[in-house]
């Protein structure tokens, strides 16, 4: 099969899978793609099986390369599936709905939930609480996943009382939200732990040649068979045709992309996205339209691509300047493009 027809396969059976989801997951999965693993060179030769799956409110799918038995790939599945169980904010058994659920007081979580709450913590210190998971009133608020409503100003400034990073405490493997009322999201993290956990769990069973795509976000595991590093495309955020922003050649890291025209509503007129500023209680104002981070690690790069666009150009290239192994392309809403100094050379 030749690269082309096989990207117009892959095409039509995201079209497929889409037309199963209900039109909020459907708008939601066609959105959120900003990067997308380019099939070009040898890969198209190689023995290799891929699997597509309906996940985390997404089009999920996983290519292993160098085996043809989708054992691999199902086992894969299946921990996400465990970590979803875990995670999800909607899921009434989930350590995160019981968390917001138990407001005030102390709960045991499992390790993993401990791990990314710890991380989480860690974030909202370095991006001085623009990344902040106690945002979940001010998301519940404007309910643009649900199609979206506009808040009074007192609607906002009570939701916006219950927001405080400060107020989310771990002790062992206890956690709790200080205030009754409060709530957890990890929407912003979570896909991002979720991969860097598939990509242990791949290598684990012997797997040393894949790709993860969870909705946009991309994981490399390994290189390409022959060795060489895969290509990823990075979309321009402004462009509704998908028009590529640039090529990246990389392995063994993380791709992820977070930006304004994702998710939104509009109302006379005016659109109103979903990544909401937790100082201001509305959806960012920022000069930044999209945002890209490249790591090795990718919960650091979810929770950073929402953090910088938050943040604005500049602090936002000043905080991956000085994240180890972390680079950024930023596009702004009148369609700049600002680079980390080491992502140039690896651009094609």
């Amino acid at each position: 099969m030749s690269n082309f027809s096989l990207q117009i396969l892959i095409v039509w059976l995201n079209g497929i899978m889409k037309k199963l989801l209900n039109y909020k997951t459907a708008v939601l999965a066609a959105a959120v793609v900003f990067i997308a693993v380019m099939f070009t060179g040898c890969m198209g030769k190689e023995k290799s099986v891929t699997k597509t799956a309906l996940k985390l409110d997404t089009v999920v799918t996983i290519t292993v390369y160098g085996e043809s038995d989708s054992k691999y790939i199902d086992s894969a599945f299946a921990e996400i599936d465990r970590l979803s169980a875990i995670l999800d904010v909607n899921d009434t058994c989930s350590d995160i709905y019981r968390l917001s659920e138990n407001a005030g007081e102390w709960i045991e979580v499992s390790v993993e939930t401990y791990e990314l709450l710890y991380m989480a913590q860690e974030f909202y210190t370095v991006s001085d609480g623009y990344f902040d998971v106690t945002a979940a009133p001010l998301i519940e608020l404007w309910d643009v996943n649900g199609g979206g409503y506009l808040p009074t100003e007192s609607e906002i400034e009570a939701a916006a009382a219950l927001v405080n990073g400060a107020d989310l405490q771990l002790d062992g493997n206890m956690a709790r939200l200080a205030k009754t009322g409060m709530k957890a999201d990890l929407g912003g993290i979570a896909k991002g732990y979720i991969a860097d956990k598939v990509k242990e769990h791949l290598l684990s069973i012997g797997v040393k040649h894949a790709v993860i795509d969870l909705g946009g976000n991309i994981m490399l595991v390994g290189t390409k068979i022959d060795g060489s590093n895969y290509r990823v495309g990075v979309k321009n955020p402004l462009d509704k045709d998908g028009e590529l922003l640039c090529v990246i050649e990389g392995s063994d890291e993380t791709m992820v992309s977070s930006g304004i025209y994702e998710r939104y509503f509009e109302h006379e007129g005016v659109k109103y996205h979903h990544i909401i500023d937790p100082y201001t209680g509305a959806p960012s104002e920022s000069d930044l339209a999209g945002v890209t981070i490249i790591s090795k690690n990718s919960a650091r790069a979810d929770a950073l691509s929402t953090a910088c666009l938050l943040m604005g150009r500049e602090e936002a290239l000043r905080l991956i300047e000085e994240t180890p192994d972390t680079e950024a392309i930023l596009v702004t809403r009148s369609g700049e493009v600002y680079k980390t100094t080491g992502i140039e050379k690896r651009m094609k």
